[in-house]
């Protein structure tokens, strides 16, 4: 009796140990599977993933003088290269290079012959600024290999150009009547260069000149109101 009992007892302690055995093989073996499982994580990197660009972006540019502005795309902004310049723009260069040309010669008689300081103050304000402007002309041209000559032109039909007469009398005359003339020509020729600058606003198709023919009405229609004052005092 006593001996079935150890045997008895030994059975139930081997079952126990052997399920022991196996609980802790079945741990081990679930361990390892879930470290095998997990994804190794991948370097990490400083370079940014790329945003997808809007398509529905609008970019607002700017008009030319005295134009509003406007909306457009911004894939046409981005595609769209820089205008080039058309015949009118070159057309404009080689016409005001002789009409600034003869600015500068009325404004050369003014030291010797006005009577008035403000109208020799005048003058040299032309001076110094029509001058630069004809080598900016030149330049511009020159860059893009053109000739400064218009051909087929007569520069004596520009508008505001002086004839050979006027200018003959205006160098003869001397003292109030040469201010008197030198105003009343000088005055028109800035009106007609305003009118050419006006018109290139208009038709032409170069940023810069455009912004020079902007300038160049803007600057000379206060130095007509200057002249006017100065006569009128």
């Amino acid at each position: 009796m006593t001996s079935r009992r150890a045997r008895t007892l030994s059975v139930v302690t081997l079952a126990l140990v052997l399920t022991l055995v196996a609980f802790v093989l079945v741990r081990a073996g679930g361990d390892h599977g879930t470290d095998a499982a997990q994804p190794v994580s991948a370097p990490a990197t400083s370079t940014p993933a790329a945003s997808p660009v809007p398509t529905d972006l609008t970019i607002i540019v700017p008009g030319r003088p005295g134009e509003s502005a406007a909306t457009r795309p911004a894939h046409e902004i981005r595609d769209a290269g820089p205008a080039p310049h058309n015949s009118l723009d070159v057309m404009f260069v080689r016409m005001m290079i002789p009409h600034h040309a003869q600015a500068l010669e009325m404004a050369e008689l003014a030291p010797g012959r006005a009577a008035d300081p403000d109208i020799r103050a005048l003058a040299e304000r032309i001076r110094a600024s029509q001058g630069p402007e004809m080598g900016m002309m030149r330049g511009w041209l020159q860059t893009r290999g053109l000739s400064p000559e218009a051909q087929g032109h007569d520069h004596g039909t520009m508008r505001g150009m002086q004839s050979p007469e006027a200018m003959r009398q205006l160098a003869a005359a001397r003292g109030a009547d040469f201010d008197r003339l030198f105003v009343r020509m000088m005055t028109e020729h800035h009106q007609g260069a305003i009118e050419m600058a006006t018109e290139l606003l208009k038709v032409g198709s170069d940023l810069t000149l455009s912004e020079f023919a902007n300038s160049v009405a803007t600057e000379q229609t206060v130095e007509i109101d200057r002249m006017r004052e100065v006569l009128g005092h």
